[in-house]
């Protein structure tokens, strides 16, 4: 599948909790990095997300915050 998301990061899933409307989703990037996603419950559940899953994080975003 092409994705028009070029902010692609290789990540394994770490933990998923369900609520009941939404998952948060807590990834390990390849550098030991979290990433923490927050989507439906509904998508979580249609990906089969478990813990040890390699997935791809992709970030859509028309802005980025820095900190210093």
């Amino acid at each position: 599948m092409e994705l028009s998301g070029r902010n692609q990061l290789a990540a394994t899933v770490k933990t998923v909790k369900l609520g009941n409307i939404m998952a948060e989703v807590v990834m390990e990037l390849s550098g030991g990095q979290e990433m923490v996603a927050a989507i439906t419950r509904a998508s979580a559940e249609n990906l089969a997300l478990k813990p040890g899953d390699r997935v791809t994080a992709i970030v859509k975003a028309t802005e980025v915050m820095v900190g210093k």
